[in-house]
């Protein structure tokens, strides 16, 4: 997996075309109140845009328990007009944002880069007190005159330039001044007054969901440590010079010591966390790194899941052998852990020892129902046998789970193909190409499909196809676009984390 240098760089480009997005030529004008109605489209067009141009982890492991680590907090919020609404971004930034409309981003970086999850809770506390006191929005209304396209702009120049260096200032001020003058957009960044009140907030949140204090000086303690060997597009907003850090941990500190025992004693939650920065590590950084830290763990406090993050990393590195002697020691130290089951079979899979790794993906399902990447392996183990029913009905609930997932799409089309139901094939395939922002496919697809619709079940399929065709997801050409072919065998249109051990 490829990862960009610089989540600042990158935004750049999905905010300005996010801005064109909605840019509509008699743009709604909006006297000194920006309503949470405009706060809701903002944030839904933003989410469409970032969701076409940045990689997001597939991962459900690594969702599952961060969607959970945000719901948690979100639930010591007051009440909202919109839900909080979380993704996981694959980028070895350290860095999160939340944008108004309830949407909130965590960086893969973040993960590896705080200590537990009330660390991370407490990015995600700060972030979300930004929503609920609708800073953004507050600093537009005492605006004279915004509309959709120029609202789009501004919040790009508080994403961008709050972001704590020079760089990232630099390039929020340039975004934003297309649509706004650049004292304006400038009115609009964080200030020390946001920062601080949403510090403070954040800091209820975090104790309300159960979580230790302690955790969001700490963070910030931890960011002034790491600060000499990050740039500044990879310091979060929270983390802005405005006040410095150390005032910032400083007044948290006072407060907390203020509150009971009881709390500030709280656990710092490492066990389920430690395990999903071992994914992470040994997925998305560069596998050099991964076997690095491994390697340099002395073997006393290696983990069965560090055992097998270090197969991951030799995988990679396509150092098999040893893969095959780490996965084989991370068994024996972890029999019935469904996660270490999972990376062992999908190893096994990636070797076309198919035998090897059903065993282990099937365990590792039925001990983790939620699970869906080891249903989607063992999907594809029954397909190579020829097992088509139970192939099509498991890789179905995985769709079901990630409906909008272009490589799901496309190894269920396969199936259906193989088992002779081309009418379902094309349909799939149609959503793959579509889901992975290749139009010219997913319409290849779609008028092969029209003529094999002869039942009125199969004509109703058509038309959610057809009005999902026509939804805001408006694929656009990705790589093979330009193919003619739409050739069952060929790969779907944009490859995701699902495909990282094609054969």
């Amino acid at each position: 997996m490829n990862l960009a240098p610089s989540p600042l760089l990158r935004l750049v480009g999905i905010l300005v075309l996010c801005a064109c997005l909605l840019a509509p030529a008699p743009a709604k004008a909006l006297f000194g109140g920006v309503t949470v109605a405009d706060e809701i489209e903002m944030g839904k067009k933003f989410d469409e845009t970032i969701r076409a141009q940045m990689s997001f982890v597939e991962d459900p492991e690594i969702n599952i328990y961060v969607k959970s680590v945000v719901e948690r907090v979100a639930k010591a919020l007051p009440p909202q007009p919109y839900p909080i609404r979380s993704a996981v971004v694959a980028n070895n930034a350290m860095n999160a944002f939340a944008i108004p409309g309830g949407y909130i981003y965590i960086f893969t970086g973040l993960v590896l880069g705080v200590e537990n999850e009330a660390e991370l809770a407490a990015v995600i506390g700060h972030e979300l007190g930004h929503v609920t006191e609708r800073h953004v929005a507050k600093r537009m209304e005492q605006m004279k005159y915004i509309n959709i396209a120029s609202l789009t702009g501004m919040v790009a120049g508080v994403l961008l330039g709050s972001g704590g260096g020079t760089t990232g200032n630099n390039l929020g001020m340039a975004l934003s001044t297309g649509a706004m003058a650049g004292a304006q957009s400038a009115f609009l960044m964080y200030t020390r007054e946001n920062e601080r009140e949403a510090d403070h907030v954040g800091l209820s949140y975090l104790v309300k969901a159960g979580y230790n204090p302690n955790a969001m000086p700490d963070t910030f303690d931890l960011m002034y440590k790491k600060r000499w060997f990050m740039s500044g597009d990879s310091i979060p907003s929270y983390l802005s010079t405005h006040p410095g850090l150390d005032e910032r941990s400083a007044y948290l500190r006072e407060r907390i010591k203020h509150m009971p025992a009881d709390v500030v004693k709280r656990d710092f939650e490492r066990e389920q966390f430690l395990r999903i920065q071992t994914i992470i590590r040994s997925r998305m950084t560069s596998p050099e790194t991964a076997l690095a830290y491994y390697d340099s763990k002395p073997k006393a406090q290696q983990t069965c899941m560090d055992m097998a993050g270090r197969g991951i990393a030799l995988d990679r590195l396509k150092r098999q052998q040893q893969a095959d002697q780490a996965f084989t020691a991370a068994l024996a130290c972890a029999p019935n852990d469904p996660l270490v089951l999972r990376e062992a079979g999908i190893f096994y899979f990636s070797q076309g020892n198919m035998n090897k790794a059903a065993p282990f993906l099937q365990k590792a399902a039925i001990l983790n129902p939620k699970d869906v990447m080891s249903m989607f392996y063992t999907a594809r183990i029954m397909a190579e046998r020829k097992d088509y029913p139970n192939a099509i009905s498991l890789m179905e609930r995985v769709m079901h789970d990630v409906p909008e997932d272009a490589e799901v799409r496309y190894h269920l089309g396969r199936i259906l193909g193989e088992s002779g139901n081309i009418f379902g094939a094309h349909l799939q395939l149609s959503y793959s190409s579509f889901y992975g922002h290749d139009r010219k496919k997913a319409e290849f697809h779609l008028s092969k499909a029209k003529p094999l619709a002869t039942s009125e079940a199969q004509k109703k399929q058509l038309e959610d196809l057809e009005r999902t065709l026509k939804g805001p997801k408006d694929g656009k050409d990705g790589p093979g676009g330009d193919d003619k072919g739409g050739d069952k065998k060929s790969g779907p249109a944009k490859s995701s984390q699902w495909q990282r051990f094609a054969r």
